[in-house]
């Protein structure tokens, strides 16, 4: 797959991968801020809602030059995710699933962002996976054919922020449905629901979508492709949120677990010395206790 991704230095190299499954050294539990941002021109291309799984590197949920899969079908044609997900599932039970949503709601249109938070452990979610259907369109998208293409933490198991970049020449063809007005998603007075099979593969092509040219979206604009397979189309950038003191399970909250955690560790030393003294006592649980309740 054709793309940029931008990362500290090391990412690629960070993990040790065994029979395709990554390990690290020390086993992270992180929360993971994912923003995602639509860079097209103003009435180009918009995008369905991103969904995303955070997994161990062995799930692949489509391959260029095969036949696309079900899963990725119901990501190129509807946007939906509706065999996305449970294939996911299916393949690793414990992987992190999720979807960011456009604030508003609806489709990523040119200029708008979503963000969304995931709380992620390093042995088992170690690498990122996405899918978006590409508006309008018949079955076009953006994804990652490579399942180990975004490791997100080095050997130590520490998370690496991450920037992923996707231009017109990333935008992919499932291969699945003919390309056209008729049967095109979000288009006024079409669907998405012809489901003309195109017999094909799934490649790297966005020159189709001039067909749409002209033609008045659903959002009230009038489409316009305005691309070049340079032209940056969408970013995803993955962060870590800070934890907040006190929150040991990483769960967003500090509470009865969280307690439990420090007075387990009383004495010792690790996660629960929240004031770096060498040592889980007294002042750690007032710490605690006064971080009581949601993290902001």
């Amino acid at each position: 797959m054709k793309r940029s991704i931008c990362a500290a230095a090391g990412v690629a190299a960070g993990s040790i991968v065994a029979m395709g499954i990554a390990s690290f050294a020390h086993a992270e539990v992180v929360q993971v801020r994912v923003t995602v941002e639509n860079l097209s021109p103003v009435n180009s291309i918009s995008f369905a809602p991103l969904r995303l799984g955070f997994h161990n590197g062995t799930y692949d949920p489509f391959d260029a030059g095969a036949v696309a899969t079900p899963a990725i079908i119901s990501i190129a044609e509807g946007g939906s995710g509706s065999q996305f997900f449970p294939a996911f599932e299916t393949a690793q039970p414990d992987a992190v699933l999720g979807t960011v949503v456009p604030d508003p709601a609806g489709p990523l249109l040119p200029g708008a962002t979503g963000t969304a938070v995931f709380t992620i452990d390093s042995e088992v979610n170690g690498f990122f996976t996405f899918g978006s259907m590409v508006v309008p369109s018949n079955d076009y998208f953006i994804g990652n054919d490579s399942p180990m293409a975004y490791p997100l933490f080095n050997r130590s198991g520490a998370f690496v922020p991450t920037v992923i970049m996707q231009h017109g020449a990333d935008i992919w063809d499932a291969g699945s449905e003919l390309d056209g007005i008729f049967g095109a998603a979000f288009l006024m007075g079409s669907s998405n629901d012809d489901h003309i099979d195109e017999g094909g593969v799934v490649t790297l092509d966005f020159n189709d979508l001039s067909v749409f040219n002209g033609a008045t979206t659903a959002a009230g604009y009038i489409f316009d492709l305005q691309l070049t397979a340079k032209t940056a189309v969408y970013r995803i950038t993955l962060s870590e949120v800070p934890p907040c003191a006190g929150d040991l399970d990483v769960d967003g909250s500090v509470g009865a677990k969280d307690l439990a955690t420090l007075l387990g560790a009383w004495n010792g030393t690790g996660a629960a010395d929240l004031d770096g003294d060498g040592n889980v006592g007294a002042s750690d649980l007032a710490i605690l206790l006064g971080a009581w309740g949601t993290c902001e």
